[in-house]
């Protein structure tokens, strides 16, 4: 790329680029809260200013090549990187706006987007289909950002509109984690996003010595883990990282990990018709959690073409949650989003690259 990405520097870095420094304020003011996409846009900056500026750095280094659109208002977007390869990211809207009986707004939309931090991933799940294209890249922390930035821009979503980031798009960010740590504190920047570390969840495979990193910066984001199964043998056959990194080690690291008093850790787990779906994997999650201030997600898998996984009863979720709930194990069932549109991540960027290949 001949031109630097001007969303992977911080504000700090930026005020020591930028003489004066408090240019980098009007500068960030414009990337994040006026969306600009452009240096000329910025008319209170100096032309000179503007026209360095343009030489020097891009402010776009995604392109939008498709969004599919489903009916429960989810927005799947497929981004193209400088260097042709893509990254998929998801707007789901979580709640409706609400009105009173005046007409006047109750409740605004609430928003979570989910974002990529590589192209590809390394750890190689077996249910994944971000896998089956092998891992390409790290994103930078300005390509990380500008997933939020476009869809927000391209939505009409206001910069003072607070949204929740979740890392669980492509790659394990925890493998990327300077550039993914980088974007964190972008996003969390009073000029930036202005988006608490509390509405940021980094969601990983298990990396036991990245998660102990994570926890002494100590950056009061939410911790995401993405377990999928109760014992090594099931894990390892599910996601080969477990060699590297067992269930053991997992639960050593997130014993460490700080939390918010008023929050928990997230366990994920990808509950798959005849695999992982039974009382007695149950059993064996309520014990390997014990005394850990842990809220459980149970998750349906999602279908894709070609994958031998199947999909839960919907009898089987409900039971596995209430074996969990009645013994004081906080546990949910996440409500399915775009089931109507390329929803399994991965698909979406699959499915252009398939269309590539036949044309």
């Amino acid at each position: 790329m001949s031109k630097k990405i001007i969303q992977d520097l911080t504000k700090e870095e930026l005020a020591s680029l930028i003489k004066p420094s408090f240019r980098a304020k009007q500068i960030y003011n414009w990337i994040y809260h006026k969306y600009a996409d452009s240096f000329e846009e910025m008319k209170n900056l100096p032309k000179e200013m503007r026209e360095k500026l343009d030489t020097e750095y891009t402010l776009m280094p995604l392109k939008t090549l498709t969004v599919q659109n489903s009916i429960d208002g989810s927005r799947k977007y497929l981004f193209e990187l400088y260097d042709g390869h893509t990254v998929e990211a998801v707007l789901l809207l979580m709640r409706d706006k609400e009105y009173h009986e005046d007409g006047s707004v109750k409740h605004q939309e609430r928003y979570t987007v989910c974002i990529s931090s590589q192209v590809g991933c390394k750890v190689g799940c077996a249910f994944c289909l971000t896998a089956k294209g092998g891992f390409m890249r790290n994103l930078t922390a300005g390509e990380i950002t500008e997933q939020l930035r476009m869809i927000k821009k391209d939505n009409e979503i206001d910069a003072n509109r607070r949204v929740n980031i979740v890392y669980m798009g492509m790659g394990e960010p925890l493998d990327n984690l300077e550039n993914v740590v980088k974007s964190v504190k972008i996003f969390s920047d009073p000029e930036g996003f202005a988006i608490a570390t509390h509405r940021q969840t980094i969601s990983t495979s298990g990396l036991s010595a990245k998660i102990e990193k994570l926890g002494k910066m100590e950056l009061g984001i939410n911790l995401a883990i993405s377990l999928h199964a109760v014992d090594d043998e099931l894990r390892q056959q599910l996601m080969p990282i477990n060699k590297a990194y067992n269930i053991a080690s997992i639960i050593t690291a997130v014993k460490n990990f700080p939390v918010n008093d008023r929050k928990r850790v997230m366990f994920e787990y990808l509950v798959i018709k005849d695999v992982n779906d039974d009382i007695s994997a149950a059993k064996k999650l309520l014990s390997l959690l014990d005394g850990i201030k842990a809220k459980v997600n149970l998750i349906y898998f999602n279908p894709y073409g070609g994958t031998e996984f199947k999909r839960p009863s919907e009898k089987d979720m409900q039971k596995f949650q209430e074996f969990l709930t009645s013994r004081g194990l906080h546990c949910t069932i996440r409500e399915s989003k775009g089931l109507d549109i390329s929803a399994a991540c991965g698909q979406l960027r699959e499915q252009e690259n398939e269309g590539e290949s036949n044309a």
